[in-house]
């Protein structure tokens, strides 16, 4: 009889196993895939050399995250490693707005009058990212905050839709650059709370940075892995798992994987029927035998690039992702990895990561459209080309069963699911099975490797131990 028995190795089924173990329980992994991972591997996707992370590449909230604070992951081999800027959102004409590790330096970027305005924006939460995090990070409704007045306010601002927020701003730079934050939850501008999502990734840019793990993105799952076991847990990978009865018996079952295949394993039925899987992305890895030619010099420095120049045109590739139809003009999210860790690539070569948004299960090719758009601000890329990975909808739930559909944020950010995932219940991690629980992303707080979802659910799986002995 094992205590717990985790379903799925990403960062949450792996954070949740570690801290279990930590407890003194009896914690065993198991894993579908050969490999540790889930969001957060490296592969050589494209040619030999070049190592590429197939889903999760920057991890601004894994570098801020309490979770990973509380173990000693850099003893097992996890680095962050910073770009000498956070982010950049560049515009045709050679400019950029920066999101840098300095307020003073972003707000600079903005033109004089937004950056008085964007300074009043973060001032608040300025050097209070420990206590703002644990509060935010976790269920706001499980226990008194540990700073109640400022996660008000924080909350006063944030639950507006950034549509809303971006009004304090006069300048398209201001503008795009806020839009293109809360553009990393897929939901269109107007969403409520998408304000909330623009604020902690700017505030995590300037209290931890925009880091990624060195070597690649797997090196955040071994060091996860590598302590639980190290904790006396045991990982069996290879293993996919159908129904409850296949597991070892054990006092509580936890997963990290889709609210869809809890309830088949665990036979639920239609426990999570409610639940919503929101838009998907289409993604191109690319192997480049050079540097990208950014026009603009700041996004020559920048771990992450947006290319988005105006709000109108962002704010249409995502309305246009969640009502059913492929953007004409998309909306990207890039990362250049080898800008802050070269030895991802051969001497002189480089990597490019790089997605845009279409509908859920959409079965068509972006790739001429993602290309034209890195055109527009980078000419002459296309000429770099050595190879390119490219994974729509179907290839990204293939990789990764939690991203049904090829939704890389495992459910729809709107309604009631923009606070209340999976469902709403004052325990979002428990399930109408008494010893099966949810850890991933899924539930509260959502996406990004930063293990939460899973420390949250040890948590309630720990209360849940005490209470039936």
């Amino acid at each position: 009889m094992r205590d717990v028995v985790v379903v799925g190795a990403g960062p949450n089924g792996l954070t949740a196993a570690a801290e279990l173990a930590r407890r003194g329980l009896r914690t065993e992994v198991f894993e579908a895939l050969g490999t540790v991972g889930g969001g957060a591997r490296t592969e050589e996707l494209t040619l030999p050399g070049f190592r590429h992370d197939p889903c999760s590449a920057v991890h601004p909230m894994g570098a801020g995250s309490p979770a990973f604070a509380s173990m000693p992951l850099d003893r097992y081999g996890l680095r962050w490693v910073h770009p000498e800027l956070p982010l950049a959102h560049p515009f045709p004409d050679g400019s950029a707005a920066v999101l840098a590790r300095s307020v003073g330096e972003t707000a600079a970027s903005l033109g004089p009058r937004d950056a008085r305005a964007y300074r009043r924006l973060l001032a608040p939460y300025a050097g209070r990212w420990d206590t703002l995090a644990g509060d935010f990070l976790t269920v706001p409704w499980d226990g008194l905050p540990r700073d109640p007045l400022t996660l008000a306010r924080f909350g006063a601002t944030g639950l507006q839709p950034v549509a809303w927020l971006t009004r304090r701003f006069r300048g398209e730079k201001a503008r795009a650059l806020i839009s293109g934050l809360a553009a990393h939850v897929i939901s269109p501008l107007t969403t409520p709370a998408t304000g909330a999502i623009a604020l902690v990734f700017a505030l995590a840019a300037h209290e931890r940075g925009w880091p990624l793990a060195g070597g690649g993105s797997q090196a955040v799952s071994d060091a996860l892995a590598g302590y639980f076991r190290d904790l006396g847990g045991v990982v069996h990978t290879g293993v996919e798992v159908r129904r409850l009865d296949e597991l070892p018996p054990a006092r509580a079952y936890v997963f990290d994987t889709s609210p869809t295949a809890l309830a088949r394993i665990a036979g639920l039925g239609r426990a999570f029927h409610r639940f919503r899987y929101g838009a998907a992305a289409f993604k191109i890895d690319y192997a480049l035998d050079g540097p990208v030619p950014w026009s603009s010099p700041q996004a020559r420095r920048a771990g992450t690039v947006h290319l988005g120049p105006t709000t109108d045109e962002i704010g249409t590739a995502l309305r246009d992702a969640a009502e059913g139809r492929a953007p004409r003009v998309p909306f990207l999210i890039t990362s250049q990895p080898t800008v802050a860790d070269p030895g991802r690539a051969p001497a002189g070569k480089h990597i490019l990561w790089a997605y845009g948004h279409v509908p859920r299960g959409w079965d068509g090719d972006l790739t001429d459209a993602i290309e034209r758009q890195i055109e527009r601000f980078a000419p002459g890329f296309r000429d770099l080309v050595l190879a390119r990975a490219v994974a729509g909808p179907a290839d990204l739930a293939l990789r990764n069963a939690n991203y049904v559909g090829g939704d890389i944020a495992c459910g729809a950010f709107s309604g009631l699911q923009t606070m209340f995932r999976p469902r709403l219940a004052r325990n979002p991690y428990a399930t109408a099975h008494p010893a099966v629980f949810l850890c991933s992303s899924a539930a509260w707080p959502g996406p990004g490797v930063h293990g939460m979802s899973g420390s949250n659910a040890a948590r309630a799986v720990w209360r849940h131990l005490r209470r039936t002995g």
